[in-house]
This record gives structure tokens, C-alpha cells and sequence, in this order.
């Protein structure tokens, strides 16, 4: 989730980094609740934007430039200035992939930050792009061509069949405005009818400092493997924080939960010294999707092979580099 940080309360222009909601995922053993077809609503005719979006876009407009004016929300990926060894690889993992910034079921209150287990997609993801109404239909081409090319690129890294589809899709990408917000809520309790209400409120009234959120829920209640995924994002933001957004949610959704002050280069960072996905980050979920990593196995279990999956890519890449 990409929010606007403390610092931004005080007046000041700036962003933390991103995590993910984690609903309740009810007592294990317990079938949730059947989910019905939920296709998306027609899209009605988009309206001219009110004075609070129009507010809001000018407000996300001078974030945007004041974090490019300090040299943050790079889009580069990283370089010879932000090098990283296969230890810094996995422990950066540890922190993104298995520790929780919020707890489970309990809204936007912190967690302890241990370690959990494994958690990651095994089903194929769908990916569908759905706009609320005041969306204009040049601004749905737009984040719609963006969101497609990012999944193509997941799908690529992380060997896992990740597609756009409107058929059956199971990770619902929300393009939504302020002047959407009173149906927002409403249209997540259709998509997921049993979620937790604790997880729902945070969607009734999403506070300013919100730019885009994800969360994910189990296939199987009290289990890890994902089976359906929303992302929110802002239609207000202009082009790179819609970027950022995309490109954090949709691979927060994917089972990169958490943000780490120590991972450089990465959008998993509350400095948002980086707007896109990085090579380190594309090695993160390479070390997720890897086949010996199964969903609910515990940080221990894990770390042995993170250590070594994290040492042959690191080792790849060094190779890659050298000249022939």
C-alpha cells in the first residue's frame, strides 16, 4: 500500500512505502464462503470530475513533483550505485516475502513484523482492470495498456501463468476516483461476500493519505496460497505515481507483502527513492515463485533455500555482466 508518510502530515510532500492488507483468513479447516460469478458492472458514461477530485489530482500532481525534484521515484532499476550482495538478497526476502506490516484481519493495525509463513499464488492469476464510473474511457486505454504490459513482464520473471483476462479473473485491479468512492466498498463486498469487516472499513472511507492498496485473500480459509487478490488504485494520480502503483500493488498482491528500510534498490522501500519494479525486486519474486518454496512453509524452513536460490541468482547476474 503507498501511502503519504508522516511526513507529509507536517506538511510536507513525501511517501512511505507500500504493504499489503491481510484479511482474516477465518479458522482453518473452515470452506469460505462460496463465491459466486461477480462480473464487473457496465461501465456508465464517466462524468465531469468534482472539486475534490479535481483537488486531489492537483495535490497527487505536486507530490509527484516534488519527490522527482529530490531525485526519488527513479525509474532506472537500479546501478552500479546500488549494488547488493546474496546475503543482503535474502534477508531482503525474509523481510518482504514472510514478515506482515498489518495484521491479519485487523484493518491497518501493525503487526509485531515476525516472520510468517511462505505465501504466493499456485493457481494460474487472471488479471482484470475494472474503472469506476467517472474513469474517462482515454484514461481506461491508458492504465489498462500499463497494467497488461507489467503483467506480461511478471509473467516472465516469475515463471508463473499470470495473464489479463475477463474470463473468471481472480485479481481485480480497481481504477477508482473520489468521486467512485461511495461504490467501492460495495462492489468489494460483491467481489469477496465473505470479507472480514475489519478489512471492508478501510475501503468505507479511504483516507487521503492512501494512494493504492492491495489485499489478498486465501484459497482455502486459514491457508497460504492465494486465490483472489483487489488492488485499489487512484484514478486522480498523474503518470508515474499511477505507474508506481501499479507496479507495487499488483506484485504486493502476488506475495511481496511487506516494505524493508533495508532493501535498496527496491520499491519495497518506504523512501521512494524508486517508482518501478527493480532488478533486485524481479529477483525477489524469482526466489518466490521457485518451485521448492511452497505455500505455509514456515520463515525456518525456508531460509536454507532462499539462501541458496538467492546465491545462484546473484551469481547469474554477475556472470551476465562480466564481459565475453
Amino acid at each position: 500500500m503507498r501511502t503519504t508518510g508522516i511526513a507529509a502530515i507536517c506538511a510536507a510532500l513525501a511517501l512511505s512505502g507500500c504493504a499489503m492488507l491481510q484479511p482474516d483468513p477465518g479458522p482453518p479447516g473452515v470452506p469460505p464462503q462460496a463465491r459466486p460469478e461477480r462480473p464487473a458492472p457496465p461501465p456508465p458514461a464517466p462524468r465531469a470530475p468534482s472539486a475534490r477530485s479535481l483537488e486531489l489530482a492537483a495535490y497527487f500532481a505536486r507530490v509527484e513533483r516534488d519527490l522527482v525534484g529530490q531525485g526519488l521515484l527513479r525509474t532506472d532499476g537500479g546501478g552500479v550505485d546500488t549494488p547488493f550482495t546474496d546475503t543482503q538478497l535474502a534477508r531482503n526476502f525474509e523481510r518482504i516475502a514472510l514478515a506482515e506490516e498489518y495484521r491479519r484481519g485487523a484493518g491497518l493495525q501493525a503487526s509485531a513484523g515476525d516472520l510468517g509463513p511462505v505465501k504466493k499464488w499456485t493457481q494460474p492469476v487472471r488479471v482484470q482492470a475494472e474503472f469506476g464510473a467517472s474513469v474517462s474511457d482515454e484514461q481506461r486505454a491508458r492504465e489498462e495498456a500499463e497494467l497488461a504490459r507489467y503483467v506480461t513482464r511478471l509473467a516472465r520473471v516469475t515463471g508463473h501463468p499470470i495473464t489479463m483476462s475477463d474470463a473468471d479473473p481472480n485479481f481485480h485491479v480497481l481504477f477508482m476516483s473520489e468521486d467512485d468512492s461511495a461504490a467501492l466498498a460495495p462492489r468489494i463486498k460483491t467481489l469477496v461476500p465473505d470479507i472480514d469487516p475489519a478489512s471492508l472499513a478501510v475501503f468505507e472511507n479511504l483516507p487521503r493519505a492512501i494512494h493504492c492498496l492491495v489485499i489478498a485473500f486465501a484459497e482455502d480459509a486459514g491457508g497460504y496460497a492465494y486465490g483472489e487478490a483487489i488492488a485499489v488504485i487512484r484514478a486522480e494520480h498523474p503518470g508515474l505515481l499511477m505507474k508506481s502503483c501499479i507496479h507495487e500493488e499488483v506484485a504486493q498482491g502476488l506475495g511481496l507483502a511487506n516494505d524493508s528500510p533495508q532493501a535498496r534498490p527496491s520499491i519495497f522501500n518506504d523512501d521512494d527513492e524508486f517508482a518501478l519494479l527493480t532488478t533486485h525486486d524481479e529477483l525477489l519474486l524469482k526466489i518466490l515463485y521457485d518451485p521448492a518454496l511452497r505455500p505455509g512453509m514456515s520463515a525456518d524452513a525456508a531460509r536454507p533455500i532462499v539462501r541458496r536460490i538467492a546465491a545462484e541468482l546473484t551469481g547469474e547476474q554477475i556472470a551476465s555482466a562480466l564481459p565475453n
